[in-house]
């Protein structure tokens, strides 16, 4: 009796074992876990790396008169332009030094009024 037991046991857990390869991926522990990174990158660090690229792409195309907003929220004209530092007219004879990585976008507000050549405030 005691070995008919053992025996029906022994049977049961077997059959119940996974048998082919396929099988054994799916029921590998790894698989959901590389699963989830993978929806993960698809959804954070790609989007991500997307807009840090068109970001880069737009300080390069920064030029003089461009009217942009900084991550502090100042809103003003590019006067001068360098590598690092953009100087930006924030008001008439009000000029501001940012670094230009401090440029989060190009305004969409509106535009200042330009001051002609000779006019003085």
């Amino acid at each position: 009796m005691l070995f008919e037991t053992i025996a029906w046991a022994q049977s049961t857990s077997s059959s119940g074992q996974p048998q082919g390869l396929f099988d054994q991926v799916l029921t590998n522990p790894i698989v959901p876990i590389v699963l989830i990174f993978g929806v993960m990158y698809f959804l954070f660090i790609r989007p991500q790396s997307k807009k840090a690229s068109d970001h880069q792409k737009m300080l390069a195309a920064l030029k003089r008169n461009d009217e942009v907003v900084t991550t502090g929220g100042l809103i003003g004209r590019i006067a001068e332009l360098s590598d690092k530092l953009v100087t930006l007219e924030i008001a008439p004879n009000v000029r501001v030094r940012v670094e230009r990585n401090q440029i989060a976008a190009i305004s969409s507000y509106g535009r200042m009024p330009r001051r002609e050549k000779g006019e003085q405030s």
